[in-house]
């Protein structure tokens, strides 16, 4: 019932452990290409394709392919996936996975190596394929599956074992999708979430609301944010980093500290007074980073941009404030996104040394941020517009979430240099997470994500 197509370099082994593998069918040929999925879909005759898309060894729980075959018939579901084991290590560890929904754009979603698919819809989405992709066939065909068939079905049963190469963790993986030596990889990315949004009718064409700059009355024209939580070994380089800046305005920083228990707050305290800080203590309630902004951006001496630098990071130089707003009146923007280096603590530059967003073009950018999994940064924004939308109360997608809410609006300006340095080290909040803690931070970006699409859709008129 079940044909089974793996890589040339696989070690996938299935034929004879199930009975319902009629034939399994060696290619030589990545499935990120269009032709490989042409050669597959043209060899098919089971009502059941099965793809093993890694390079490592496989093994089936007993009774897998009969409880998958089960379940898509129970459900009619075009694709299904399961949770694994990962071998990693030598340790046998279990691996779930997450649901797919309508914002679950990122072509780094995982669903495991295993994926089984109706012959019918594989064969139907592989004809109406009409760019010849080198990387982005398999993203292209479960985006072209999920709007002519439905979401694929998740099953949330371990059903197979495969070894884990990539032994880096989450902090070093998380780059992955700016590392310029992926970026040939990443337009032809962009190009399929693109076509699939305008399917859909959640495409947004490069016509941008006007930003009245001058709006409102503010004691300073900007304001350095630093939200934070028992930083004692960096906040003092964040606040030393901002108050050094040299600016032909008026500015401030805010720290917004909240509830801290290890001493950040006596390091906060050693910089006062000083008549450009300014210290907010939170209450007892939850914040979260999310909240700790809103409580940053309608206090009083808010000034008219508020400027990201997050409490583990310094500025690049003396002048990044400046250039940020400069950026604003130069484009005419809601929001300017900046690059920035990547280093140790002690400075000394990582791979992929400069982050510089190129997916966030003016053409496209608002667009391609449903695919990826950040924004970039430094972010500032035009505070009118932020306190009209608002941070969600999170510690974790606050940013992306209000990014990608003003992008559906407003032109989101860049700065193309780096003015900021990103320190990477064992303190980071998203240094080495988790299977449990990535999934529930990635199932709440794809939320995100799913209300965004939903609301640009209405926009259009077009319904999900």
């Amino acid at each position: 019932m079940i044909e089974c197509f793996v890589s040339l370099q696989s070690q996938a082994d299935v034929l004879g452990a199930e009975a319902s593998v009629s034939c399994v069918h060696v290619v030589d040929g990545p499935f990120g290409a269009t032709s490989t999925l042409r050669l597959i879909a043209s060899q098919v005759s089971s009502p059941y394709v099965l793809l093993y898309t890694k390079r490592t060894e496989l093994s089936l729980v007993h009774f897998a392919l009969e409880r998958l075959l089960q379940l898509a018939a129970d459900t009619s579901a075009p694709m299904l996936y399961a949770d694994r084991f990962i071998s990693k290590d030598g340790e046998v560890l279990a691996a779930p996975l997450i649901d797919c929904q309508d914002g679950s754009l990122r072509d780094d979603f995982d669903f495991g190596g295993l994926l089984l698919f109706r012959s019918n819809s594989f064969r139907a989405a592989v004809s109406a394929m009409d760019h010849e992709y080198e990387f982005a066939a398999l993203y292209d065909l479960r985006l072209r599956i999920t709007r002519m068939y439905g979401l694929p079905e998740h099953v949330g049963e371990y059903l197979y074992y495969e070894i884990e190469q990539d032994l880096r963790t989450s902090g070093e993986k998380q780059f992955d999708y700016v590392d310029p030596r992926n970026r040939a990889v990443q337009v032809e990315m962009e190009d399929a979430v693109t076509a699939h949004l305008k399917e859909i009718g959640a495409y947004l064409a490069p016509s941008f609301k006007d930003v009245d700059l001058s709006e409102g009355g503010f004691p300073v024209e900007a304001s350095v944010v630093i939200p934070c939580k028992n930083r004692a070994g960096t906040i003092g380089d964040a606040i030393r980093s901002a108050l050094s800046q040299k600016a032909p305005f008026r500015f401030n920083v805010i720290v917004v500290d909240d509830n801290s228990t290890d001493g950040t707050v006596d390091v906060i305290k050693s910089f006062l007074p000083n008549d450009r800080l300014i210290y907010i203590a939170q209450d007892t309630s939850w914040h979260g980073i999310g909240g700790n902004w809103n409580s940053a951006i309608h206090h009083p001496l808010c000034g008219r941009f508020a400027l990201q630098l997050d409490s583990d990071d310094i500025y690049a130089d003396e002048n990044t404030v400046a250039k940020f707003v400069a950026a604003f009146y130069e484009q005419n923007c809601a929001m300017v996104v900046g690059c920035y280096k990547m280093t140790d603590f002690d400075l000394k530059p990582l791979p992929p040394f400069v982050i510089e967003h190129r997916e966030w073009t003016p053409e496209n950018g608002r667009n391609n941020a449903l695919r990826i999994n950040g924004l970039g940064a430094p972010r500032g924004f035009f505070v009118p517009v932020l306190r009209k939308i608002h941070f969600p109360a999170t510690k974790y997608g606050e940013d992306y979430a209000v990014g990608l809410r003003i992008s559906r609006e407003y032109q989101i300006g860049r700065i193309w240099e780096p003015i900021y340095i990103c320190r990477r080290w064992s303190g980071n909040s998203d240094g080495n997470l988790s299977i449990e803690r990535v999934n529930a931070n990635n199932f709440y970006k794809d939320r995100i994500r799913t209300w965004e699409l939903h609301a640009r859709q209405a926009l259009g008129g077009r319904k999900s």
